[in-house]
């Protein structure tokens, strides 16, 4: 009897060791075709280099970032007009994602309150594994589903929402469970990635993939990959809040006051937007309680507080058109 048990778990523990084994040798399979897993044959010698000649190698790579982001610049104005369209009707800009993708995500979100003058709640940054996240990675954050579908429940995801799941592979498990999840939620549902992936494209309406190619170092997906990410991130975000009315010209009209920096750049923008002399700027900005575009509204039309908000509602925010109206 005590032998067939030990022998029951002994072939139980050979079961389990050899389904690991095959789990492993399937995840090392997948790798081998995904882009951003190659090995480049142009830095195959960028161990033997000086200083110098390692950072052409790194800066070569970088110059053909740019190249395939503009290739998408079509599919990226369908995604910035859902997040408008989102934004229109009171839904979130959601960036979720794992490692250096959802690092991304976090970083252009956290920018949008003080440049734009938002809520911290209109375009909020995930992370796998939580904010510790952010500086020390978290084991097996990236790898369970579970954890997502708990990260978006917990924001209360709405079908008003625009979901982008971050992920330079395309299979990280993390994302694509988060993404699937908000498809049943009916959000919108944007991808950003840098491996062409059927699994992931499925699961969106807009596929954002930049196919940068292999890394200068490989795998290391913070470098050319990160710098694609990072630039669709950037356009998503400002294109949407300039398409929202929170510039004018090319000035952060909506700029938060937040600290001696932000206020200077403040009256900085009240000059420029209405070329005003600095008194002036200060003055309107003080009866504006710091309002930017509030302020510049107020010494181009001549408005007091009320009537220039009264206006810039009417305009919802934009300020042209409360100019133009006013």
């Amino acid at each position: 009897m005590i032998n067939n048990i030990i022998f029951s778990i002994i072939l139980d523990l050979i079961v389990t060791m050899r389904e690991c084994m095959d789990q492993q040798e399937n995840l090392v399979n997948e790798l081998n075709n995904i882009t951003t897993e190659g090995q480049n044959p142009n830095t195959l010698d960028i161990d033997l280099l000086d200083s110098l000649g390692v950072l052409k190698k790194i800066n070569t790579e970088d110059k053909k970032v740019a190249d395939v982001v503009e290739q998408l610049l079509p599919e990226i104005a369908k995604a910035v007009d859902m997040i408008v369209d989102a934004f229109s009707v009171g839904g979130r800009l959601i960036y979720i994602g794992a490692g250096t993708s959802g690092r991304l995500g976090v970083l252009d979100s956290v920018e949008c309150p003080p440049t734009f003058s938002v809520s911290s709640e209109q375009v909020i940054g995930i992370l796998a594994g939580g904010a510790g996240a952010m500086y020390k990675a978290v084991e097996g954050a990236e790898d369970n589903k579970q954890l997502a579908i708990g990260d978006l429940t917990a924001i209360n995801l709405s079908n008003k929402d625009v979901v982008v799941g971050i992920a330079a592979s395309g299979r990280t498990p993390y994302v694509l469970s988060a993404m699937q999840f908000a498809k049943a939620q009916e959000a919108t549902v944007i991808g950003i990635s840098c491996s062409a992936n059927n699994n992931y494209a499925t699961h969106t309406d807009v596929n954002l993939c930049a196919v940068v190619g292999a890394e200068a170092l490989t795998g290391s997906t913070r470098m050319k990959s990160g710098t694609a990410q990072k630039l669709i991130l950037n356009m998503l975000s400002t294109a949407s809040m300039i398409r929202s009315g929170k510039s004018y010209k090319n000035l952060m009209i909506d700029v938060n006051a937040s600290n001696k920096k932000l206020y200077a750049r403040a009256v900085r923008i009240v000059m420029q937007a209405t070329e005003c002399d600095f008194a002036t700027a200060e003055q309107a900005l003080a009866e504006a309680n710091n309002q930017t575009k509030l302020a510049s509204l107020m010494v181009l039309t001549g408005l007091d507080v009320k009537s220039a908000e009264i206006a810039l509602l009417n305009n919802k925010g934009f300020l042209r058109k409360a100019i133009e109206l006013g």
